[in-house]
């Protein structure tokens, strides 16, 4: 065995160790989430969906997913990636800062009964905080993705 396949192998064994210990906190996050995004979605409320970098193509792509058939033939549903708008995301950080491209777009469209999934690496980048930020004084339920 080659030291490169030791270390993609010590690197998958760790992760199944973090995995492990933190399934069952994992299991039921996962499932209070989906019921959330769920009595949006039954109430005809939006999922609005934000990040940087990967993130952000992250959040278009799941975003993308809701709209599209994942998996199976269905209604659309909706579904609203921050990142989509090119002229309102240059807009915004001209006029208002980076940190405000997303909380100007959830002060805009979004409302009471809308969910806010929030994706970022880092977990503290300030645009991703300040969209949190603005949904919660919208009323709006957040999900976040860090790390």
């Amino acid at each position: 065995m080659n030291n490169l396949t030791k270390i993609v192998q010590s690197h998958l064994n760790e992760h199944e160790k973090i995995l492990q210990k933190n399934i069952q906190s994992l299991t039921n996050n996962i499932v209070k989430a989906s019921k959330i995004i769920l009595k949006s979605l039954a109430n005809k409320g939006t999922i609005f969906w934000c990040g940087n970098g990967g993130s952000a193509s992250d959040s278009m792509h799941l975003s993308a997913e809701l709209i599209g058939r994942y998996k199976k033939k269905r209604m659309p549903l909706k579904s609203i990636s921050l990142l989509s708008d090119p002229a309102s995301i240059t807009c915004i950080s001209n006029d208002f800062g980076f940190e405000k491209i997303f909380s100007r777009q959830i002060n805009a469209l979004a409302g009471k009964g809308d969910v806010l999934i929030a994706l970022s690496t880092s977990g503290n980048s300030k645009n991703i905080l300040e969209a949190i930020k603005e949904g919660k004084k919208k009323s709006l339920k957040v999900i976040s993705f860090l790390g």
